[in-house]
C-alpha cells in the first residue's frame, strides 16, 4: 500500500490497517522514497494539463457561441443553440480552489488501463479522457470496489490536497488547490483501507467556512447505493445527524441530471429545503459539479400565493390536517349543479334545441370521470358543443367548420348554461368564501371537523376582496390544494425533498403535486421534527406524498458529528417519541464543553473567542427571543457575528432556523429555553445540539433539561 504525503512526515514505523493485517497491507512507502515522490511529481503534471484541457473546452465553447447566430438556420434555432451553449460554457467553469480530480483507479487486464476520477468530464484535443465525470458508470468502482468484490480495480489511488497561494501563471483570484499526496490500495493484492484512509478522514473533517461543500471524494458504497438509484425509484431516507442525508440527496440529483440529461432537462428537477437560509447553505454544492439547472425553494415559495401574515397558532394545525383536502373538495364540487331547462340557439340559419335530460347526461357522465375541474367544465363545453355537431351534420350532411364550432361554444345560451351547471372557480375565491363564510364552512365540513374546529379556522373578520387577502402559510398551503383541484400542475422529473420529517400532510400533497409521475427522494431524521404536525413514522409521509411503496433506507453512522455530541443528543432520543434509530459516529475526535454561568452574554463571549482560536465556523445558537440581547453583546465585544446566511466566520442564529445547517464550532445558549419556546421543545435541542462537526459548548445559568443534566 503506498503513501505519500508531501506536507507532513509518516510515522517511521507505520502499523498494519488491523491486527490480523498480513505484511503486506502496511504501507511501504515514505517521502523519502524518490519513486514515489517522482510519481507525485507526474501526478501533479497531469492535473496542471487537465486544468489546460478543461479551459480550452470551455475556449471553444465560447467561440460556438460568439458564432451562433451565424451557423442556425433561424432565429428560434438561434436562440436556442445559444441558450444550451451558454448552459455549456457554465458547466464548464473550473473552480481552481477546488480539486479536479480526487482519485485513480487502475485496471488490471492486458490493456492495464487507468483513470483518474473527478468533478467532471475532461477531454484532450483529440478527445481522449484526462479526468473522468464521478458520475460515469466507470467511476462506480471507486467507490464500491473493495477487496471481497474489486469490480476489475487493480489499484484505487485517492489524492490528498491542500491550497496553496494564487501562481503567477493563474488569472484565478483565490488559492488554488494542489496535490500533496496520495494513498494507494492495491485490492489485487488484499489491500484495503476503508474508513481508515488518513486521506478519506482528513477530508471529511477538513474545517469549513460558508457554505456546504460537496462530498464527491468521500462517499460511502452505501451512500452511492442510494446516489445511484434509478430514476424511478422512490426513496425515503432516515438520516441521523451527520449521516450525509443531504448530500447524499444532492449528489443523487447530479447524478440523475447526468445519467437522464434529456429527459429531466424536459421536465426538471426540484430541490424542496426547509427554508432560504438552508437553501443559501446548499446553493453552491451543484454548481461545483457541474449542474446549474436545478429549481431549489421551499415550500412556501413554491405555493400558488406569497404568504403575507404570520401564522395564526391555534387554527394551523387544523389548516395542515389531511381533513381539509375533503372539506374543499367537497366545497368545490358543491358549485356542480345539473341543468333544469334546455338549451335553445340559432346560429343564423338554423335554430338548434338540446334537451335537458341529454344536458343532465353530459354534467353525470364528466362527474363520474373525475377530471381537474377546470377540465371538467371543459369537456361539458365540448361535448354539448358536440350535440349541436351531430344535429347540424344531420340536417345539413356535411360537417360545420371549425369557425362554427367555436361560435357555439362562446354563444350566450352555451356560456349561461355552463356558468350554471360547472362554473368557473379560483382558488383564491374557494378557500377565502369557505374561511370567510360559517355557513359555507359547515356546509363542506359537516361531519369532517367539530363546530370547535370550524371556528377556529374561519375568518372573524373576513376581507373585503379575494384580492386584499394575506394569507398564512396554512392557509396559502389550502389554496395550493384547492388550485390543484381546479388544473393540475406539471410535474417536475424527479423532486428531492429535505427535512421532509416537518412536512405536514397538506404540504406533502403540495409536493404530490408536482411529482406526480416521477420519483421522490425523501430526505429526513424523525427525531428532528419540530412542528405540531411532524410525521412520527415515515410510510405516513409517504402516503401523503402519493408514494406509499417508497423504500426506507436507514442511516446510522455518522462521518461529521463526533461521537461526544451524539452521545450526548442521543439522550433526548427516548423523550421524542418518534421511531428513530440512535445514531453512531465514526469520530472520536470531538470536544464537549459544558459551561455554568453566571452571566450568559458574557459567557458566549469568551466561548466565541475560545472558539476563534480553531480553524473553522462558528455557529452561536439560542431560542428566538434570546437572539437580539446576543447580537449586542457581540457588537459590545467587537466580534462580527453575521446571520445564517452569512459567510463570515461567526453566525448567529435563531434555534428554529438552525435545521440543516452545519458549523465546526457550535455554542448553545440556554438549552431550557429553547426547550420551553415550543410544544416540540425537546426535538428542537436535539437539532441544535447536532448542528456541531467538531466542538459543541453548552452555556447555561438555568438548570438544563433532565435528560442531559
Amino acid at each position: 500500500m503506498s503513501v505519500i504525503d508531501s506536507d507532513a512526515d509518516l510515522d517511521p514505523d507505520p502499523q498494519p490497517i488491523n491486527d490480523e493485517a498480513p505484511a503486506t497491507q502496511r504501507p511501504t512507502s515514505r517521502i523519502g522514497n524518490p519513486d514515489l515522490s517522482a510519481e507525485l511529481a507526474t501526478e501533479r503534471t497531469h492535473l496542471l494539463e487537465s486544468r489546460a484541457a478543461l479551459a480550452r473546452m470551455r475556449e471553444r465553447a465560447e467561440a460556438l457561441f460568439a458564432t451562433g447566430e451565424t451557423v442556425s438556420g433561424d432565429p428560434f434555432a438561434a436562440e436556442s443553440l445559444g441558450r444550451q451553449l451558454a448552459r455549456r460554457i457554465a458547466e464548464l467553469t473550473d473552480d481552481p480552489s477546488a480539486p479536479l480530480f480526487f482519485g485513480r483507479l487502475d485496471f488490471v487486464g492486458p490493456a492495464a488501463e487507468r483513470f483518474h476520477i473527478g468533478r467532471r468530464h475532461v477531454v484532450d484535443d483529440l478527445g481522449e479522457p484526462m479526468v473522468l465525470d464521478w458520475r460515469a458508470p466507470l467511476s462506480r468502482a471507486f467507490y464500491r470496489a473493495s477487496v471481497r468484490d474489486p469490480q476489475g480495480v487493480a489499484v484505487r489511488r485517492r489524492f490528498g490536497w491542500t491550497s496553496v497561494g494564487t501562481p503567477a501563471s493563474s488569472t484565478a483570484a483565490q488559492p488554488v488547490a494542489d496535490l500533496s499526496g496520495f494513498e494507494d490500495e492495491h485490492l489485487d493484492r488484499g489491500e484495503e483501507l476503508g474508513t481508515n484512509s488518513r486521506i478519506l478522514t482528513t477530508e471529511i473533517e477538513r474545517p469549513r467556512v460558508g457554505p456546504m461543500r460537496d462530498i464527491v471524494a468521500t462517499i460511502q458504497p452505501e451512500q452511492d447505493e442510494l446516489v445511484r438509484a434509478d430514476l424511478g425509484a422512490t426513496i425515503c431516507v432516515q438520516g441521523a445527524p451527520g449521516t450525509g442525508k443531504t448530500a447524499v440527496g444532492l449528489h443523487r440529483a447530479a447524478y440523475l441530471l447526468y445519467a437522464y440529461r434529456e429527459r429531466l432537462r424536459r421536465s426538471g428537477v426540484l430541490i424542496v429545503g426547509p427554508n432560504r437560509a438552508f437553501l443559501h447553505y446548499i446553493a453552491a454544492v451543484l454548481p461545483a459539479l457541474g449542474e446549474i439547472d436545478v429549481t431549489q425553494t421551499t415550500v412556501d415559495d413554491l405555493l400558488r400565493v406569497p404568504v403575507g401574515r404570520p401564522e395564526r397558532q391555534a387554527a394551523a394545525p387544523i389548516l395542515h390536517d389531511v381533513r381539509m383536502a375533503e372539506v374543499l373538495r367537497r366545497a368545490l364540487n358543491a358549485n356542480i349543479r345539473r341543468p333544469l331547462h334546455p338549451i335553445e340557439i340559432s346560429d343564423g340559419s338554423y335554430r338548434w334545441r338540446i334537451s335537458v335530460d341529454a344536458l343532465r347526461r353530459v354534467v353525470d357522465d364528466v362527474r363520474r370521470e373525475n377530471p381537474a375541474y377546470a377540465t371538467g367544465r371543459d369537456r361539458v363545453r365540448a361535448r354539448t358543443v358536440a350535440l349541436l355537431q351531430r344535429q347540424a351534420e344531420a340536417r345539413r350532411a356535411e360537417s360545420p367548420s371549425d369557425a362554427w364550432l367555436r361560435r357555439m361554444g362562446r354563444a350566450k345560451p352555451v356560456v349561461e348554461f355552463l356558468d350554471y351547471v360547472w362554473p368557473a372557480v379560483t382558488a383564491e375565491g374557494l378557500v377565502g368564501g369557505l374561511l370567510g363564510d360559517p355557513e359555507a364552512l359547515a356546509r363542506a365540513a359537516d361531519g369532517v371537523l367539530d363546530a370547535d374546529e370550524q371556528a377556529t379556522i374561519g375568518w372573524a373578520k373576513p376581507p373585503r376582496s379575494v384580492r386584499t387577502i394575506k394569507w398564512t402559510s396554512a392557509e396559502a398551503v389550502l389554496v395550493d390544494e384547492a388550485a390543484g383541484l381546479i388544473e393540475r400542475p406539471a410535474s417536475f422529473g424527479h423532486v428531492v425533498l429535505d427535512e421532509a420529517q416537518d412536512l405536514s400532510p397538506m404540504q406533502a400533497r403540495a409536493i404530490a403535486r408536482r411529482s406526480e409521475h416521477s420519483a421522490i427522494t425523501v430526505l429526513g431524521d424523525l427525531a428532528q421534527g419540530t412542528t405540531p404536525w411532524s410525521a412520527r413514522q415515515w410510510r405516513d409521509t409517504l402516503t401523503h406524498l402519493g408514494k406509499p411503496d417508497g423504500e426506507i433506507v436507514p442511516l446510522t453512522l455518522g462521518f461529521r458529528v463526533p461521537a461526544e455530541v451524539l452521545a450526548l443528543a442521543n439522550r433526548l432520543l427516548p423523550a421524542l417519541d418518534v421511531d428513530a434509530p440512535a445514531a453512531r459516529s465514526l469520530r472520536h475526535d470531538g470536544a464537549l464543553v459544558i459551561d455554568e454561568a453566571s452571566d450568559v452574554c458574557t459567557a458566549a463571549v469568551a466561548q466565541v473567542r475560545d472558539a476563534l482560536r480553531f480553524e473553522g465556523s462558528i455557529g452561536v445558537i439560542a431560542a428566538d427571543a434570546a437572539v437580539p440581547g446576543l447580537a449586542a453583546a457581540f457588537a459590545a465585544a467587537g466580534i462580527d457575528a453575521g446571520d445564517a446566511e452569512a459567510d463570515g466566520r461567526v453566525s448567529l442564529l435563531p434555534a428554529t432556523i438552525a435545521k440543516g445547517l452545519e458549523y465546526d464550532h457550535v455554542i448553545v445558549i440556554e438549552p431550557a429555553e429553547i426547550v420551553a419556546a415550543e410544544p416540540r421543545g425537546l426535538h428542537r435541542l436535539y437539532v441544535v445540539l447536532t448542528r456541531a462537526v467538531s466542538r459543541l459548548a453548552i452555556v447555561h445559568t438555568k438548570p438544563l433539561p433532565a435528560a442531559i443534566a
